[in-house]
Order: C-alpha cells, then sequence, then structure tokens
C-alpha cells in the first residue's frame, strides 16, 4: 500500500512564505545602496535563509553558500559573503521587519488557522517574557545593555521580550515580534522588561487593532502600573502572583477565607488520576498603596502521585466555579513562552544562543529578529503543514528533522522546500554521485578517477585532449561540456552534485 503526500494549504506552506517575506524585503528602504551593491532584499533573505536551514554559523553558512540552492529555494539572486552580510544588515532598523511579522499572521488568519488557538470567550491567551541571548565583556555595540561588576568591569549584554499567542491544548505556538530590551536613544539608562512591556502592547494593539488578547505572564508583571496598561489597551491578564511578593494579597486573601467569602472548589480526572483543588475570592485589593486596583484571586493545588504542586494567579475576569479550571490552564500555559518558544530555540538546533555577528547598531538584534521569524515559519509548518508533521513524527525530533534537511538541502537538487520534505517522507534511491572535472581542476583524486573510467567521462560529454589516445587521457585535465550533473561554486571550481532519484513510494 503506497503512502500519500498529506496536503496543505497552498498559502501556508514554506515556500508560499518565503516568497512572501522576500517581497516584502524589497519594499525596505535601503539607505546605503550603490551601484554593484547587493540588494538588501538579498541580504535580509540569505540571513533568514541561514536561520531557517539552522546553519550553526555565519561563517558555516559562507563556506556553504554556493553548494546549495538558495537560488531556487529561498529566491536569491546573489548571496553575500559573511563579511559583506553583517555591513548590509548592521544599519538596518530592527522596527523594519515588523510588517514581514504582521504577513505571516495575516495568512494564518486567511485560513483561518488560529480559531483553534482562541482561548477563552474569544480571546487569544499571549504569553510575555523576557530572556537573554547575548553577553559579553569585549564586544559592545549602542544598542547593548551594560552592566558594572565590582571589580570595573563592565558586561554588555542583549534581551528580548518575547510573546507567542499559545493554547493549553496546542504544542505550536505563534510567535508574535518580540520587543528588543536595548539602550533607547538619548538615555544613559539601561531600557527595562517593564518599559518593554508597554512599548509591546502599544505596538500589539496597532498590529492587531480588532483582536481581543488575554495576556499571561509571570509574578514580576502583577504591580499595578502594568495591569492598567493591559486594561487601557482592551486586554485581559491572568498574572502569576507569589506569596513572598505579594504578602498584601495574600493577607487579604486569608481574611476574607476566615470570614467564609472564599469559594472552594475540587475537581477530578479519571484519566490522570490527579485531584485539582480550588480557592479562590473576587474583588481583592492587589496591594496597600494601590487599593483601588481591584483584581479576582485563584489558588490551585494539584494532587498526584503523592506530591502537591501549588500556584496563584490574579485575573481581571472574574472567577466562578464554571471558568476556573479554565482560568488555571491559561495560567499555567505560561510555560509554553519558555518550553516551546526559548528553549526550543536554545536546545534544538536553532542555536538562539549563538553569536551570528555582533557589529556596532543593529546587527545583533536584527539576527534575533529574523530567527525569530524563521522560527514563525517554522511553527506555522507545525500548525499547518501535515507533511511538516508527518516528516517531524518519522525523525523523532526537530534535531534530526533540521539535520537531515539541511544535509539534503546541500547535497541534491531541490525545486521546492516541499519536495525536499517529499523525500525526508518518502524515502529516495541513493545514487553514486559522478564525479566531473573542468580545465581549472587538477586535484590528484580526480585524474585518477579519469584514469580508472574514461569512458564514463566520455559518455557524459568530456573532450578528449588533442593528439591524445586514451592511454593519456588521465595526464591531461579535461573539459565536460555537459551541465547535467555540475555545480558552479564561484571559484571557477566545479564540484560533483548527485542527482535526485524520483522518490520510492513505501
Amino acid at each position: 500500500m503506497s503512502i500519500v503526500v498529506p496536503k496543505g494549504r497552498k498559502h501556508l506552506c514554506a515556500d508560499a512564505l518565503f516568497r512572501l517575506l522576500h517581497e516584502n524585503f524589497a519594499r525596505i528602504a535601503d539607505a546605503g545602496a550603490d551601484d554593484g551593491e547587493i540588494p538588501l532584499d538579498d541580504a535580509l533573505m540569505s540571513a533568514f535563509a541561514m536561520f531557517s536551514l539552522k546553519t550553526p554559523s555565519l561563517l558555516s553558512f559562507d563556506q556553504q553558500r554556493a553548494e546549495g540552492h538558495l537560488q531556487t529555494i529561498y529566491g536569491l539572486d546573489r548571496v553575500p559573503c559573511d563579511t559583506r552580510m553583517r555591513e548590509r544588515l548592521d544599519p538596518v532598523a530592527p522596527e523594519s521587519l515588523r510588517h514581514s511579522f504582521t504577513l505571516v499572521f495575516r495568512q494564518l488568519q486567511r485560513g483561518k488557522a488560529l480559531e483553534p488557538m482562541v482561548f477563552l470567550d474569544g480571546h487569544s491567551l499571549v504569553a510575555l517574557d523576557g530572556t537573554g541571548y547575548f553577553s559579553s565583556k569585549t564586544l559592545h555595540c549602542d544598542s547593548c545593555l551594560h552592566k558594572e561588576h565590582r571589580n570595573g568591569s563592565i558586561t554588555s549584554y542583549h534581551q528580548m521580550l518575547g510573546a507567542a499567542i499559545i493554547h493549553p491544548d496546542c504544542r505550536a505556538v505563534i510567535p508574535l515580534m518580540p520587543e528588543p530590551i536595548v539602550k533607547q536613544d538619548g538615555t544613559e539608562k539601561n531600557d527595562g522588561a517593564r518599559k518593554a512591556a508597554k512599548r509591546f502592547i502599544t505596538k500589539l494593539r496597532q498590529d492587531h487593532p480588532h483582536l481581543k488578547f488575554s495576556i499571561t505572564e509571570d509574578a514580576l508583571s502583577a504591580n499595578a502600573p502594568h495591569i492598567e496598561t493591559l486594561h487601557d489597551s482592551g486586554c485581559h491578564d491572568i498574572l502569576g502572583v507569589k506569596e513572598g511578593d505579594h504578602a498584601y494579597l495574600f493577607q487579604q486573601v486569608q481574611a476574607a477565607a476566615d470570614a467564609g467569602r472564599v469559594t472552594s472548589y475540587e475537581r477530578h480526572d479519571r484519566a490522570t488520576g490527579l485531584v485539582h483543588r480550588f480557592r479562590f475570592v473576587n474583588d481583592m485589593p492587589l496591594n496597600g498603596s494601590r487599593t483601588d486596583v481591584r483584581v479576582h484571586c485563584i489558588e490551585y493545588w494539584e494532587h498526584g502521585d503523592g506530591t502537591v504542586q501549588h500556584f496563584s494567579w490574579v485575573t481581571d475576569l472574574r472567577v466562578n466555579k464554571r471558568n476556573v479550571y479554565r482560568l488555571m490552564r491559561g495560567g499555567r500555559a505560561r510555560w509554553k513562552m519558555e518550553n516551546e518558544t526559548f528553549n526550543t530555540l536554545k536546545n534544538q538546533g536553532d542555536n538562539f544562543e549563538h553569536n551570528y555577528g555582533h557589529g556596532t547598531k543593529h546587527l545583533s538584534v536584527v539576527f534575533a529578529m529574523l530567527m525569530m521569524l524563521a522560527f514563525f515559519v517554522d511553527q506555522t509548518q507545525q500548525l499547518c503543514c501535515a507533511l511538516f508533521q508527518a516528516v517531524w513524527a518519522k525523525l523523532g525530533s526537530k534535531r534530526m528533522l533540521w539535520e537531515r534537511m539541511r544535509a539534503l538541502f546541500y547535497d541534491y537538487a531541490f525545486a521546492s522546500m516541499r519536495q525536499l520534505f517529499e523525500a525526508l517522507w518518502y524515502g529516495f534511491k541513493k545514487s553514486s554521485p559522478i564525479v566531473t572535472l573542468d580545465a581549472s581542476s587538477s586535484a590528484p583524486c580526480l585524474l585518477r578517477l579519469c584514469a580508472i573510467e574514461p569512458d564514463v567521462l566520455l559518455s557524459l560529454g568530456a573532450t578528449m585532449p588533442p593528439g591524445r589516445d586514451r592511454s593519456a587521457f588521465h595526464k591531461t585535465a579535461c573539459h565536460i561540456e555537459s551541465r547535467k550533473f555540475l555545480h558552479k561554486t564561484g571559484k571557477g571550481m566545479v564540484e560533483p552534485l548527485t542527482e535526485l532519484s524520483t522518490p520510492l513510494v513505501a
């Protein structure tokens, strides 16, 4: 019985999104362009391709840029070397990439792919969390944050506020454009997560004015100014709280419990054997100095296998027995921002913490945004592309998937990323590589091949050197006229390229 490639939505496949992003990169203003310069859209798309392929370093990408199929799959006309890529992208304003994120998001909306991600009462659940991705005592740029140590040394570092639409029942996440936590123009003080969150919420509303959002964050965000920012922007919230950080709130909850105003609720899950115990109370003051900021408080205990876990949240959504379990799951889903986003980028082959280049202006931030954009495309495939899902399941891990994908990309000629994934899904017949030679090459191993198998080379169009017989064939480099199996390196050399056979149906 044959295995059929799963069908997918054309406008949400990787190839369609690659074209969409490349077209959008071409609209970004390029102040530094001149005659003969590599276009900015090619430089941006080259960096995107590097992160899409999960290439471990910029040097590795530079060494292999002539071997793969960046022209056919990523639509590149000219691929810059590593030094030129850094020079072209360093002046680019990270904010100019925002429209690329919204374009991919619009494609998901068009395909109704976001409907299963709706969490509660038509709201999408957005998790916010900060992370660092660069630190050095020697490298620094205009955007770096700085930390002075007691011994007088200074550490320069980069952070971002990441954001993603999540759902408790969905493994995929929908990344939104992160907000860089960088040194702001005209200021000497470091930027902070609170200021970055305020900027993020404002931009989120500008990008998606008609969508409803519920924001979930950790206990550091459960403060009056941030809650007011969320409410002023029309967002709901589910924020973690801790007794050590919110002592006044927990004192008021205990006083309400003593007065009999707290509701208790218990739920048994037979499938998992877990017992869920809740205690909640509405209309509590967040702290003693801002009693006007009222919140609804949830405490939750999970009992199972002799262990007990305890969590607490505050929310602006009024709590009752019908929605408390759902709110709890939304609060606990915040870990997806760490596990399914940052940990994936750091530990499953995306090389998030590797320094691809730092520059003097914006290079480090631009690379981080492009890596997150490539991750956005990956997550779109994970959510919407049945072929991607099937190959991932077949190979068992994303790290293995990226390794196999990259190997095929550089060794075989593919017309599209879908064709590459079809080869991974079906399997394919591997033929022996056909080594060829031109006049500029004189490698001894290739000359030995000419001596051993001259008929093979002649059958492919090799030209016999004038005045020579076959016995002398190996003594002179030959020129292959046919280019069916050849791949130019851009350095005057011709390298072997194995022809991809028709995939075998399992």
